[in-house]
Formats: structure tokens, sequence, C-alpha cells
């Protein structure tokens, strides 16, 4: 229980203080600056939940289990559903700097496809009626697109050149220019609440998959 009330304070507290911290005077940016502590963390957290999702059906495939199956499952779902928020997030925050909803930006084209390739994953399960094959599938695809996705949201954009999406070539992100002392401070602990409850979401829905299976079973 210790690590869900750490969960809640890290992610209310951070979050709150995020919207009521006073931020640098940025211009363009301005007052958006705050959604830093919920899109970017989002991100994080994703990454982390896949990689979990990842490790999960390497798992599978060397032990096969339904146990197994069914937290690569989940996992994967929680960091969709963490994707899909990043990219809502982001797609509102370009909306008030940029001036548009969406741009032809390597970095958000990349997640636009990596959101896809995990689609795809869902559409795949659902395409299969025998348990075990759907498993084993699901688990090989699954690895190979985690293979792709990190390449598309950390190595392509960069080669592309300069981009209006900080943490690229010519706009580098968390930087003093970005981020005061106090944001950098308060940045950090809200990532990590966002991580654990990215864990969190995926532990309670893999009980409820769980408890449905045996239910089916029976």
């Amino acid at each position: 229980m210790f690590w869900k009330g750490l969960t809640v304070l890290l992610l209310v507290g951070g979050s709150a203080a995020g919207l009521l911290i006073n931020v640098p005077p940025l211009p363009i940016v301005n007052e958006s600056i705050r959604n830093l502590f919920f899109h970017v963390p989002m991100w994080f957290s994703m990454i982390m939940v896949l990689l979990v999702s990842v490790w999960y059906s390497i798992q599978y495939l060397r032990n096969p289990s339904a146990r197994l199956d069914i937290l690569a499952h989940e996992s994967a779902k929680t960091g969709i559903v963490l994707g899909m928020l990043g990219l809502a997030t982001g797609s509102l925050w370009a909306k008030f700097t940029w001036g548009a909803w969406w741009t032809p930006d390597p970095r958000l084209n990349g997640a636009a496809v990596a959101m896809l390739i995990y689609g795809a994953y869902l559409v795949l399960r659902g395409s299969f009626r025998d348990d075990q094959q759907r498993a084993r599938v699901s688990a090989i695809y699954n690895i190979f697109a985690f293979a792709a996705v990190i390449p598309l949201l950390f190595i392509l954009p960069r080669l592309s050149g300069p981009s209006l999406h900080p943490g690229q070539t010519g706009n580098p992100g968390f930087s003093q220019y970005d981020l005061d002392d106090t944001m950098r401070k308060l940045f950090y602990p809200v990532v990590i609440g966002w991580i654990l409850f990215a864990f969190w979401l995926t532990q309670v829905s893999s009980r409820f998959a769980f408890l449905q299976s045996k239910q089916d079973e029976n």
C-alpha cells in the first residue's frame, strides 16, 4: 500500500503544484508550459509500461502461460491509453504554441505511427479464436512493435534535422531556457508518479482480466 499512497501523493500533489507554481515567462509558450507536467510524463510512463509488456511477451515465448499473456496484453493496453493521452495533450499544446492542432513534424508523425502499430496489436489479438495461437503470435508481434517504436520516437526524429518539437536538433528540451530550478525539481517526481500510476492501472486491469479468464473457464 505504501507505493500506492506514494503514487497518489506524487501524481495529485505534483500535478496540482504544476498548475500553481510560478513558471518562467517564455515567449509563445507562456502558461501552456504547465502542460509539461502532464504531456511528457505520459510518454515516459508509456515507454516504461510497454517495456514491461515486452518483457512479459519474451517470458511467454520462453515459458507459455495464460498469466504471462494477460500481463503482456494489459500492460500494452495501458501503454496505448497513455500514448493516446500523450497525443491528445500534445495536440492541445501545439494548438496554443504552434497555431495548429497538428504539424508534419517527424516527432509527431512518429508518435502517431507508433500508436497505429500498437492499435494493430489489439486488432491482431482479436483476429484469433485459438487462445494459444493468439498469445504466441501476439507476443512475437509485441516484441517487434516495441523495437519499431523506439526508433520512431527517439532516433529517426533526431536524424531528420531541425524541429519545432523540443528535444530535437535545433530545439533542445529540458534546457535552462525551458525549465527553471523549481520546475525541474517538480518535474521528475511527477514523472515517477505517472510511472507508478501506469503500473497501478496495469495491476488493476490484469486482476480483472484474470477473474474474467477464470469465469470463462468455468
